[in-house]
Formats: structure tokens, C-alpha cells, sequence
């Protein structure tokens, strides 16, 4: 098709740019830090451990209501694992210590008087910088910032209500694209299992932060991966909702045509959790379905459940981490284990999708950059300038190719689901990206060997959970999706293979 062309060339177009002018590195030492260690053979159920249950949303919100915590000291834990963590990992932009510590003080008078203040009650949480807030301002990770709205988004807004406390806004790329910039002077994103190496993005700071303890639970947005990616190079769980089932209202957008705003944390079950809390529709956002959201009922049981299997090998094969292939395997033994029936298929028109995901997320980013960029281009991160600047070789024809390589995409993946009720893929055929080799991403062919984008233009829900790790421990990520609004299967499945092993238990030790 037309599209692979024109794509393909800008793609050489931009590895020729980066490799004009790479990414800038630190000459300083990285960071060094151990990591609790993680069992090659899971446990099966959860731990009955107080101190353990803390490390989850939904543990320490059912902590909470034994009385068993308070507020204060889960805040102070996670504000405390942001000090120590932050210098190192780069996991907020802004905090918010003080209102938070107030917050908290407030919820546990509510809970000692015997009042209900909500399902997220007295819960450190952190937000991505492109998502608005009361407490502070938005930066977008950029010096280029946007202009000051001190509202709250409306995900943001349902989180508070809920009884949520915001800690702090964590880092992203720069609006949401490409990689760091280590010349300008903001907070560079480190991996909380290797320094030396990427977090992925854009939610990065949410996944470090996560690990590090500095949150339990966190809002990102993702229009090419940018939940997804991130939870499975950091060993996270993140979700991204069908498009249309969590307002975007108060987001800065990339790509108003496959942004979606999604919850992550350490496990589905807290994915749940939030994501009961922020779905629904809002007259702010006019994209919002009317859809109901329904109950989250996450009982371990797959008996039954058809799930297509594509490894994508075909894709991103040639730069597959060695450990991928027993990895994914033994993933997909544990959903056998679980009841589920297993079939092999093919994403159909996965290379027409993918491409029309870049030219369709790129040339809505041009709408809303061009005119920064004409004026304050160097204040920009230069991969922000080259991969947004690649929108300019695409033509109107082009714009119109890609959707409708997107409804012809979007049909056929809809008759998929009339075989099976999940797909699973791996996240990514490779684990977290080393920043010495993060300029070659596009050149060495693993930018294409994250498997997220297809799923941001089809709009359907898609979660990665923790599966395992390579030869170096890092990573490695399972990708579980659903027909459109199905993100109730989607988190039950997540949560039984949670169940079953703990890949997901991995932490920073403090």
C-alpha cells in the first residue's frame, strides 16, 4: 500500500536525522541499587503478609478499613520512597508533600469517625505531566510549557473524588514523544532495574515510581504504547482503556484520534480498581461512550475462555530478546492452567495498522506543535523535533490512506473477536532499551518490536502484565486484549495469571 512507502521512507528519513545528531549521554556513573529478589517458580494465591498486602492499592485500601494502617503512614512510606528514589530514577516533575500530608491527616479523622470517604481513600497516587491538576502546573516534561490551567482533569477529578491523594506529577517524554533529551535540563527517566537503561514511554515516571514505592497506584496516557510500554520494561501492570471509556478532558493531547487515559499500578486488580473509578462518560469530552461500566468481578477463573495467540515473530523476531520465546511460552502454559483454550492467529493487517498509527498520531501532534515550533524550536527536545517533523512528509492523501486503513483495520480485528473472546501477544520482543543504543531505535528495528500501537488505532482495551525476565533480569511483558469494552475479561485475565505467579511482586529494595 501507498502508506508502508511513504512511512518507510520517513522512518529512514528519521534514523538518518538521529544519527546526525545523537542523543547527548551522561559521563556520570549510573546509579546502583539491588532489587528484591524474584522467585523463578510463583507461589500460587496471594501473600498473607500485613507489610506485603501495603506494597498494592487494593491491599493497603483494605488495610485502611481494618484499621490495620493509616493515611499518614502510607503517604509518608511513598513520599519517603520518593526522596530516595527520585534523584536516581527521575520519577516526578512536581510534588505535592505538604497538601498531601493534609489530605491524608483528613482521611483517617473521616475513617476514625466512621465516615465513608471513598474507594481510593487515603491512597498515594501519582499523575502523569500531561494530565491537569489544582495542586500545581503542568509542564508536559517540556521547557516549552503549556499554559497554566490549575483544574484538575476529569480522570484526575473522579481519582480525588474517590478519596485518592496525589503525591506529586510524575515525568513524561516530552509531550508524550520520543526519548529523552539529556542536554536539557530536566529529570532523565532510568530504569529501576538498570540505570543505564530506558524506562520506555512516555508514562515513565509512573512505572519507576511504582517500583520504587513512590506511589500504589498512577494515571498515564498512552497513544502509542505509552502505558504499556513502560509497565513492561519496569516489570509495571498498566492499562489501556477502549477508546472512549475513560474521559480525556484536561489532557494534553499527541494524537487526539488514539490518545487514551488508563491506570497503572502493580497489579490488575488495582487496575481495576482505578479504572472503575475513572470510567464513564463526561459531557468535557465528547469522544466518551455512554457505554455502562460494569463490575469488575476478578475471580481467577479462565474455564472456557478462547484466547488467540500471536507471537508476532514475524514483526519483531530479528531483535527478539534470546528469553522472549520460553518466556512467552511459559505465560501462555499458565493461561492453559487457568482453563483457557489457546488458538493460534494472526493479527490481521498488523503492518497497515501500525503505519497508519504513526501517521495519523503524528500529524495530529503537527496540528498542535507547529506553531511552538516555528518560534521556540530549540527549546524542544531534539527527538521531539524529528519525530513530530516527520508529520511534514506526510500529505492530506496520506492522513485520509490511514483511516481508512484504520476502519478496514478496525473491521477485521471486530470479526477476530467473533473467534476468540482475548488476544495475547508479548508487550515487546525486547526488554528495556540501553541508552547508549536508544538514538538506533528506529536504524536497529526495535522501535517496531513493541507491540502497542496496532491496539491505540484499532481502540481496543489492552493490559500488560509482568511475565518474566531476560538472562539480565529485566522485564519482560504479556499483552492481553479484549473486544471493545471488555476491559472487565481483559483485568479477569490479567488477575488469575497474577494469581498464579509473581513477576509482579518485583521492587526496588528500599
Amino acid at each position: 500500500m501507498a502508506i508502508d512507502e511513504v512511512t518507510a521512507a520517513a522512518a529512514r528519513e528519521f534514523a538518518t536525522r538521529l544519527h546526525a545528531a545523537p542523543i547527548a549521554h551522561s559521563t556520570e556513573p549510573a546509579a546502583t541499587f539491588s532489587v528484591a529478589p524474584v522467585p523463578t517458580v510463583a507461589p500460587t494465591g496471594r501473600t498473607s503478609s500485613s507489610s506485603a498486602d501495603v506494597h498494592t492499592l487494593t491491599g493497603a485500601a483494605n488495610a485502611l478499613r481494618r484499621g490495620e494502617v493509616r493515611s499518614v503512614e502510607l503517604v509518608e512510606a511513598a513520599l519517603a520512597a520518593g526522596d530516595k528514589a527520585d534523584p536516581e530514577l527521575g520519577v516526578f516533575l512536581s510534588r505535592f508533600a505538604d497538601r498531601a500530608r493534609e489530605a491524608a491527616q483528613r482521611v483517617d479523622e473521616a475513617l476514625a469517625a466512621g465516615d465513608d470517604p471513598g474507594p481510593l481513600a487515603g491512597l498515594p497516587l501519582g499523575i502523569k505531566d500531561l494530565l491537569t491538576t489544582e495542586d500545581g502546573p503542568t509542564s508536559a516534561g517540556s521547557l516549552v510549557a503549556p499554559p497554566d490551567d490549575r483544574r484538575d482533569a476529569t480522570a484526575v477529578a473522579r481519582l480525588r473524588a474517590a478519596g485518592g491523594i496525589v503525591v506529586g506529577k510524575t515525568l513524561t517524554s516530552e509531550y508524550g514523544v520520543g526519548s529523552p533529551d539529556l542536554t536539557k535540563p530536566l529529570p532523565v527517566p532510568r530504569n529501576p532495574w538498570d540505570a543505564t537503561r530506558w524506562t520506555g514511554g512516555s508514562s515513565a515516571g509512573n512505572a519507576a515510581g511504582l517500583v520504587a514505592g513512590a506511589f500504589l497506584g498512577a494515571l498515564g496516557t498512552d497513544s502509542g504504547g505509552s502505558i504499556r510500554m513502560p509497565s513492561a520494561f519496569c516489570g509495571t501492570t498498566g492499562l489501556k482503556p477502549t477508546y472512549g471509556r475513560v474521559s480525556r478532558a484536561g489532557g494534553l493531547p499527541m494524537g487526539w484520534s488514539t490518545d487514551h487515559v488508563g491506570p497503572m499500578a502493580t497489579t490488575a486488580r488495582d487496575c481495576a480498581l482505578l479504572l472503575s473509578v475513572i470510567a464513564g462518560p463526561d459531557p468535557a469530552d465528547p469522544t466518551t461512550s455512554n457505554a455502562p461500566v460494569p463490575r469488575y468481578d476478578l475471580d481467577g477463573d479462565l474455564t472456557g475462555v478462547r484466547i488467540g495467540v500471536d507471537r508476532l515473530d514475524r514483526i519483531g523476531g530479528a531483535v527478539a530478546d534470546p528469553a522472549l520465546a520460553g518466556v512467552f511460552a511459559a505465560a501462555l502454559d499458565e493461561l492453559t492452567a487457568l482453563g483457557a483454550d489457546l488458538v493460534e492467529i494472526e493479527l490481521p493487517l498488523y503492518p497497515e495498522l501500525a503505519a497508519a498509527s504513526i501517521v495519523l498520531t503524528l500529524s495530529e501532534a503537527l496540528t498542535w506543535h507547529r506553531p511552538n515550533f516555528a518560534v521556540r524550536g530549540g527549546d524542544f527536545f531534539a527527538n521531539t523535533l524529528a519525530t513530530i517533523g516527520l508529520a511534514e512528509a506526510f500529505t492530506a492523501v496520506d492522513y485520509v490512506q490511514a483511516q481508512r486503513v484504520r476502519r478496514a483495520g478496525q473491521e477485521a480485528v471486530t470479526a477476530l473477536f467473533d473467534d476468540v473472546d482475548l488476544v495475547v501477544t508479548p508487550t515487546a520482543s525486547i526488554a528495556a532499551t540501553p541508552y547508549d543504543r536508544l538514538d538506533r531505535m528506529f536504524e536497529s528495528g526495535e522501535f517496531f518490536a513493541v507491540y502497542a500501537p496496532y491496539w491505540n488505532v484499532a481502540g481496543n482495551p489492552a493490559l500488560s502484565v509482568p511475565m518474566g525476565f531476560t538472562a539480565d533480569r529485566m522485564p519482560l511483558g504479556l499483552q492481553l486484549i479484549g473486544a471493545p469494552f471488555d476491559e472487565a475479561l481483559v483485568l479477569r485475565a490479567g488477575d488469575a495469571y497474577q494469581r498464579r505467579t509473581s513477576w509482579h511482586n518485583g521492587r526496588r529494595a528500599l
